[in-house]
C-alpha cells in the first residue's frame, strides 16, 4: 500500500521508477531549509528552480490552509487563522517524506510572532532556518502589475497616467 492507501500494483510503473531516480538524485544533495517573503510574483519562478534543484519540498501556507479546508480554520471567511493552526499544519507537513531534504516555507512567517512560534517549533525539531530571501521590487514595477492586473489592456495606459500624475 501506498501512504495514501493507493495500492503499489496501481500505480504506474514508469511513475514508480520516476520517483525512485528523483530520491537516489536527491540522495546526495544537501540539505536546505529557506523562507522566502517579499513580492509574490517574483517568486515562482525562482522557488521552483530552487526546489527542483534542491529536492525540496514548498510549502506555502495558503496552500495548505485551503487544502485542509477545515470549518474551524474559518479560511474563506475573512478571519485569520491563529498561528498555532498554521504552525501545527507546518510541523505536520515537514514530517511528510517529501520534505526529508528540506524545505522552501513560501508566505510564513509574516509578524514577528509569527516567526516565533515557527522557531519554537523548529527548535523542538532541532532544525534550523539557513536562510530567508526577501524579494523586492521598485515602486513603479508594483504600481505597473497592480494595476495591469484590474484593467483591460485598453484602459491600462490613461489609468497608468492616472496614477502616476496624481
Amino acid at each position: 500500500m501506498g501512504s495514501k492507501g493507493v495500492p503499489l500494483e496501481d500505480i504506474p510503473s514508469v511513475d514508480i521508477m520516476t520517483e525512485l531516480l528523483r530520491r537516489m538524485k536527491c540522495a546526495s544533495k544537501p540539505d536546505k531549509r529557506l523562507i522566502f517573503i517579499g513580492i509574490s510574483f517574483y517568486m515562482p519562478k525562482q522557488l521552483t528552480i530552487i526546489k527542483d534543484e534542491y529536492c525540496l519540498c514548498h510549502l506555502s501556507t495558503g496552500d495548505m490552509l485551503r487544502a485542509k479546508n477545515d470549518e474551524d480554520l474559518a479560511v474563506g471567511k475573512g478571519k485569520l487563522v491563529a498561528d498555532e493552526v498554521v504552525v501545527g499544519l507546518i510541523d505536520e507537513a515537514l514530517k511528510r517524506p517529501s520534505c526529508q531534504k528540506g524545505f522552501v516555507l513560501d508566505g510564513f512567517p509574516r509578524t514577528v510572532a509569527q516567526g516565533e512560534k515557527l522557531q519554537e517549533m523548529l527548535q523542538r525539531q532541532g532544525t534550523k532556518i539557513d536562510r530567508v530571501v526577501n524579494f523586492a521590487a521598485d515602486d513603479a514595477i508594483l504600481e505597473e502589475r497592480i494595476t495591469g492586473r484590474r484593467c483591460p489592456s485598453s484602459k491600462w495606459q490613461s489609468l497608468s497616467h492616472e496614477i502616476r500624475t496624481s
